[in-house]
């Protein structure tokens, strides 16, 4: 199928789900498909990434376990739309390119908000209970490679390949994100993905 059909499906799948997951390894799409179906969803859409919820860089020593504040992510950015929740949320709390704390006002997620957030490790058991659905993106690591060294003149194959990947095929193997997942977007060409439920 196309693209935009694949779109519009995920967004007809995911219009009545309040916490919406796009997970996947580095560089699979997830950020491209989040995007688009917030704008499919339109206002109710509230769109946030996990990389508003990077740990300073002096405590990023182990990739997997440390990178990011789950805590933060639950009580600023997941917990208040669900259920019993405030509705009172921020969408990022750090800015990880300026190593710096972000102080950013609350916002109100409407009752019939839909939140979209992309990223990586969003099925760990620390924040796997607050999704209402999942979608896994899916392209091989070689793509995946190809795709980080295009985008970022500043990316190095040594660090994907000894320190990003390594820990994303250990999310794979503990976690298995993509056997848990709602729906698959297969993305190895974008222009042309598939959906698998």
């Amino acid at each position: 199928m196309d693209r935009l059909q694949a779109v519009a499906q995920i967004a007809a799948l995911i219009a009545g789900h309040g916490r919406v997951a796009v997970d996947g390894i580095d560089a699979a799409g997830k950020t491209t498909l989040a995007d688009e179906l917030a704008e499919r969803i339109g206002s109710r859409a509230i769109r946030a990434s996990i990389d508003g919820f990077h740990q300073p860089q002096q405590s990023r020593m182990r990739y997997f376990e440390d990178s990011f504040d789950l805590a933060a992510v639950r009580r600023e950015l997941l917990d208040p739309p669900g259920p019993g929740g405030s509705r009172r949320y921020r969408r990022r709390v750090f800015d990880h390119r300026l190593d710096a704390v972000l102080d950013e006002p609350l916002a109100s997620a409407a009752p019939d908000a839909v939140l979209i957030v992309d990223g990586i490790f969003l099925q760990r058991p620390e924040l796997d209970d607050c999704w209402d659905f999942r979608i896994f993106v899916e392209v091989s690591f070689e793509e995946a490679l190809r795709r980080a060294l295009a985008r970022d003149e500043n990316a190095t194959r040594e660090r994907y390949e000894a320190r990003y990947f390594p820990a994303q095929r250990r999310y794979l193997a503990e976690y298995r994100p993509r056997e848990r997942a709602d729906v698959v977007l297969v993305n190895e060409d974008p222009a042309n993905p598939s959906l698998q439920a």
